[in-house]
């Protein structure tokens, strides 16, 4: 998604002094709702857990269903929450008339699978990052959710952060100049056993993708789709990454040096470096804090998410779930903020990657 583009959609800017206003368009339109969206959750593991947390702070959010396929599982997630409805299945969940929207929490191996049966029956769809376990998979959905007219978003919740619609809109005005370089990392080290899902080609395991999409997905909001991808990797035995270096670039100039690990603590910075300066994030690009901008002759600038914006919780999937509630109340089918065609793009990138890099999902890819 080009930098200029995102920035109209999704930062507006003071006409006066061409700066990125406070005033947030993701959460004006809930103002005045009849009623709250009513959320539906496929899947009771740690994230779904999260995102269930963040829509129980939401005035406009309201859960109302779990579905599982372990109907003790979902009865004991219901439990916790106080949700009303547990189903055994998950087209159970997918068929309850009384939801809409879901949020797909599975691993990605199986978000093809959840997502398509939830638009199958009718439901809008919030599936987790990465979109899926390749572009195929990803292009089916996208047809499928516009065929049938329903909402679609992937939870890339850093491209609905605030910090980073900030620096987006700043990047696009010009801050540091033409934008030449993008540096994002992005690891931890952990000793997964071999039947870790994480090591499991058929379940897309490796570190690409758990992690890999995070500083894919953060170069290509700056930058779009790259014209060439180079990547190397150390491979697991059973064949999955378990640390990877990414180098893409764009015929017009730009390049972005990226990698991602589970067995090295890389930490998670980001540089974006321009003809006139840059821009450094020293931890946690995908939910950042804080940003500092660096140009010649002016001292450096720290910009906080809470000198922005009322909620400074950088870890808050609230952001995302305002966004999906605008959307569904406007009527929209996707996102501006988080667009099918930049997630498709994504998904391109990963499987280029991993065409680089000799990894293959078994069962998924052929």
């Amino acid at each position: 998604m080009p930098a200029a583009e995102n920035r109209r959609e999704g930062s507006p800017m003071n006409e006066r002094t061409n700066e990125p206003t406070n005033e947030d368009p993701v959460e004006a339109p809930m103002r005045d709702s009849p009623r709250p969206i009513r959320w539906g959750v496929l899947a009771t593991g740690g994230i779904a857990a999260t995102f269930t947390e963040a829509l129980r702070t939401m005035p406009d959010a309201e859960v109302v269903a779990v579905g599982s396929r372990s109907p003790a599982g979902a009865k004991a997630f219901a439990e916790r929450y106080g949700i009303a409805r547990a189903y055994g299945s998950w087209a159970d969940l997918a068929a309850d008339e009384s939801v809409d929207v879901v949020y797909v929490a599975t691993p990605h191996s199986a978000h093809r699978a959840a997502a398509g049966l939830c638009l199958e029956a009718g439901r809008a769809v919030l599936c987790e990052k990465a979109f899926t376990i390749n572009s195929r998979e990803a292009l089916e959905l996208v047809e499928l959710a516009r065929e049938r007219q329903l909402f679609l978003m992937e939870a890339m919740w850093t491209y609905c952060n605030p910090l980073v619609r900030h620096l987006v809109a700043m990047v696009a005005d010009g801050a540091i100049g033409e934008l030449r370089s993008v540096s994002a990392h992005f690891g931890f080290a952990a000793d997964f056993p071999p039947e870790h899902r994480m090591r499991d080609p058929s379940q897309g395991g490796g570190a690409l993708l758990d992690l890999g999409v995070y500083p894919v997905s953060f170069a290509q909001l700056f930058l779009g789709e790259p014209d060439d991808v180079q990547a190397v990797a150390h491979l697991t035995p059973e064949g999955v990454d378990s640390h990877t270096g990414i180098a893409l670039s764009w015929n017009t100039g730009p390049v972005a040096t990226l990698s991602c690990s589970f067995t090295a603590d890389t930490g998670a910075p980001a540089t974006l470096a321009g003809s006139a300066g840059r821009i450094d994030i020293p931890e946690g690009f995908f939910h950042p804090e804080s940003f500092t901008l660096h140009r010649p002759g002016h001292a450096p600038r720290t910009i906080h998410l809470s000198d922005i914006h009322p909620d400074p919780d950088p870890d808050t999937m609230r952001h995302e779930a305002a966004e999906v509630i605008r959307c569904l109340r406007a009527g929209a089918t996707e996102s501006p903020l988080v667009p099918l065609d930049g997630s498709l793009a994504v998904m391109r990138t990963l499987d280029r990657v991993r065409e680089r890099i000799g990894v293959r999902y078994a069962g998924v890819d052929e």
